[in-house]
């Protein structure tokens, strides 16, 4: 692990100074944080050195004893997607069933799993399991388990299975004795079992939904009401799009799981799955609930619908340059969207990208200006038959120039920034490292500087304000995860196990520290044993982080109990 030669004693004074006159982070209780998206808790002292101990290879069981600053551990199963959460005295996690926590649901039984844990020590509370769908593969992959981030208030979490379906739990499981759903049976006895409340199915009559490979969104709340992303997609032929008509979009009323309205603005133009998740603010006096399509377009509603149980479309942007082209697995350059949008300082920040399985491609960054309203794309599309008239948005490629199709710029745009590539060093190429590539991520923003990770391994640092390129760090491996800026320190995940950390700043020189002519991370990185596809989160002064088999408490100075 390398680690910076000095210490800026002035820094670390000031940051610390800053913190205190912030209010601390106790809960982390959705994906993000809060409706706005952006992960950017206030902690104290957060570690930037910890090891995490070793693991016996057959049963997975942790070795503390070389341990350094880890609270506790916690087992998962063989692949974790899902990003923690942290709310009342309890952590969860979307995994799948490769730990076999339950007697009934041995490890070889493959599941949807979400896990609830005890913050303090690490004790499984509880677990929901969600059986395979019988259609395989098409609608549920094996052994991917729950993909995304449950959404807790108070006594009640909500989070979509890998079955496509809303549940709302009790987040004390049986634990309390009491059952308080009648969708659900008495446990079995001994079990750790999850308390269903209520459930929608999304497959079921009347929206018939069909999700592609699997249904994840994580959740997002105001409220009486949560926001959901179905994942209404294509069939295994790559192709063909089983339900066009489904909603895309929903709106449901928390207590009871009645669907207040639903949209299905993508219809016949999704591209391929829908797996982003919805994000919520209230700008310059107007509420917004904001969606990543499948499309590739981003979707502005109001939250409380047209009053019949339709949407009201505020606003679209087209994430894509008309005249990209989807092709099939991953050869185009026209992208959907399975990042989250971001709402930072009444801007709305959102990236394309596609199945990680489709590998590396062209990718943008967006800044939009929600104040506008109806069709703000960059670009319109015309046809020289009659040119003045806009035509219909086409699902693979918008423009077709043999066809006498066309691109306008739109006087509409609420584009403030496009950032895809930039000639940084003034050379006449485009280098790799000047590229934004294709993600997954959400980005983070603090002190209008902007963090985003994209597929390739890359982490941007960006001006929020004007799109500028300060600095890119290539991590070496693939990301799938989202930066955490936290106690003065910017902190990212891949695909080797790997934890960079940096000091949240602008300048590539306080960011990092040279080493014989290398730029690397002025914290290190952070060996964790196994891959990690999640986005690190703190509550409590406490950092989670967890790899593909198990969840990391880390605190400065903590000693495992034995």
């Amino acid at each position: 692990m390398h680690k910076a030669i000095v210490t800026l004693t002035l820094y670390a004074l000031v940051s610390a100074s800053a913190v205190s006159a912030q209010e601390l982070t106790k809960d982390w209780p959705m994906w993000g944080g809060d409706p706005a998206r952006n992960n950017v808790p206030v902690g104290n002292n957060i570690p930037t050195e910890w090891e995490v101990g070793e693991f016996d290879p057959e049963t997975g069981e942790w070795d503390s004893s070389t341990a350094e600053n880890i609270k506790w551990v916690a087992r998962l199963g063989s692949q974790s997607y899902g990003n923690a959460v942290v709310a009342g005295d309890q952590i969860y996690v979307g995994t799948n069933n490769g730990a076999g926590h339950l007697e009934r649901y041995p490890a070889d039984v493959d599941l949807g799993v979400l896990l609830a844990f005890d913050r303090e020590t690490g004790e499984l509370r509880w677990q929901h399991s969600s059986e395979k769908l019988k259609t395989g593969r098409v609608h549920d992959w094996p052994e991917q388990g729950i993909c995304c981030a449950p959404y807790v208030e108070g006594d009640r979490l909500w989070f979509v299975t890998s079955r496509g379906e809303v549940r709302c739990l009790d987040v004390e499981g049986f634990r309390d004795g009491e059952n308080d759903g009648p969708y659900q049976e008495e446990p079995v006895e001994g079990e750790n079992e999850a308390d269903v409340v209520w459930s929608l199915n999304f497959m079921a009559a009347p929206y018939y939904v069909s999700q592609h490979n699997m249904c994840s969104c994580s959740i997002t709340g105001v409220g009486d009401v949560i926001f959901v992303n179905t994942s209404n997609g294509l069939d295994e032929s790559h192709i063909n799009l089983p339900s066009p008509q489904a909603p895309s979009f929903m709106a449901v009323d928390k207590n009871t799981g009645e669907v207040l309205w639903t949209d299905d603005s993508p219809a016949t133009n999704i591209l391929h799955g829908q797996w982003s998740s919805p994000t919520y603010g209230v700008i310059n006096g107007q509420e917004q609930v904001i969606f990543g399509g499948g499309d590739g377009w981003v979707y502005s509603f109001d939250p409380r619908g047209d009053g019949n149980g339709n949407s009201k479309l505020l606003w679209k942007f087209d994430a894509n340059p008309k005249e990209s082209e989807w092709i099939l697995g991953g050869r185009g350059t026209r992208n959907n969207i399975i990042a989250t949008p971001v709402i930072y300082d009444g801007l709305v920040y959102v990236a394309v990208g596609q199945d990680p399985e489709h590998q590396e491609g062209i990718g943008h960054l967006w800044c939009i200006d929600p104040n506008k309203r109806g069709n703000v794309s960059p670009e319109l599309a015309f046809n020289s038959a009659d040119p003045n008239k806009e035509i219909e948005h086409k699902r693979i490629k918008a423009v077709e120039k043999d066809e006498g199709d066309f691109v306008r710029p739109n006087p509409n745009s609420a584009a403030v920034w496009h950032y895809s590539e930039q000639d940084s060093n003034g050379d006449g190429e485009i280098d790799y490292e000047e590229t934004m590539h294709r993600s997954c991520g959400t980005v983070a923003i603090k002190d209008d500087i902007l963090y985003i990770a994209d597929f390739s391994g890359l982490l941007h640092c960006l001006n929020a304000k004007t799109g500028e390129r300060y600095w890119v760090y290539d991590m070496l491996a693939q990301c799938w995860g989202s930066p955490l800026i936290v106690d003065g320190k910017v902190y990212i995940g891949d695909e080797d196990g790997q934890v960079a950390i940096f000091r949240h700043s602008s300048d590539p020189n306080v960011a990092m520290v040279d080493d014989g002519g290398e730029m690397l991370p002025y914290y290190g990185e952070i060996e964790m044993n196994n891959s990690v596809y999640s986005t690190p989160i703190v509550a409590n002064n406490i950092l989670y982080i967890a790899n593909r088999t198990h969840l990391f408490a880390i605190e400065e100075g903590a000693e495992p109990e034995e």
